[in-house]
């Protein structure tokens, strides 16, 4: 018995980008840090929002590599010779990566009180009809 998978299904053609895609965004392994939240914020809009306590907005950066929404976060080391009894905060770095759909952009990016905010918008797609001619005689 042969195990048809999503690219191979007969009624779906030319998905197997789709497929590709699922296998990145599972591969990505993100360990869950830093902790971040996806919120629609309207018909088309998202946002998503990492909390990067201790990080300024220089030791952030925010890249779209194929498809794929990268936020890295790198923080220079301290100078000073701070002894803490008990260190809470992280600063360690970190990659973040979110794969977009065709037609999903980034709008923005903010930051405000720990928390960078990354706006997506995503397009409408128009809808369009297409007549095909059905041509008479022997096809080759």
């Amino acid at each position: 018995m042969t195990k048809l998978t999503l690219a191979s299904h007969p009624y779906l053609l030319g998905f197997d980008q789709l497929e590709r895609l699922v296998e990145r965004s599972a591969k990505s392994g993100n360990e869950g840090y830093p902790p971040f939240n996806i919120e629609q914020r309207g018909e088309h809009a998202y946002r998503i929002t990492l909390a990067v306590a201790g990080f300024a907005e220089d030791d952030l950066s925010i890249t779209v590599e194929d498809r794929q929404l990268v936020i890295r976060g790198k923080q220079a080391p301290a100078d000073d010779d701070r002894v803490f009894l008990h260190r809470g905060i992280a600063t360690r770095q970190f990659q973040r990566s979110f794969v977009l759909a065709d037609g999903v952009d980034v709008a923005g990016a903010s930051m405000e009180h720990g928390l960078l905010h990354v706006d997506l918008n995503r397009a409408v797609p128009e809808s369009v009809i297409q007549t095909i001619k059905i041509e008479t005689g022997g096809a080759s």
